[in-house]
């Protein structure tokens, strides 16, 4: 492919996305008023405290994808 045809093919996957978009826009404005404002999980916010984190919960622990501390990767 050219570099014409990447950008043709790029355009109009671009507008498909547009009416994709629109289309759904204008499903969700036709929904109920009453449902839409309905919260579909718990509602509020979490605080996460910035005081640091007990150390005595990672003794043992893994770093994710390297391995056990203290030794080589794999």
């Amino acid at each position: 492919m050219s570099l014409q045809d990447d950008l043709t093919a790029v355009r109009r996957n671009l507008n498909e996305l547009v009416r994709s978009v629109e289309r759904l826009e204008q499903d969700v404005a036709r929904q109920s008023p009453a449902a839409a404002t309905r919260p579909s999980g718990p509602s509020g916010m979490v605080t996460v405290p910035d005081t640091p984190y007990d150390q005595s919960k990672w003794t043992d622990t893994d770093d994710e994808g390297l391995g056990v501390r203290d030794r080589r990767a794999p």
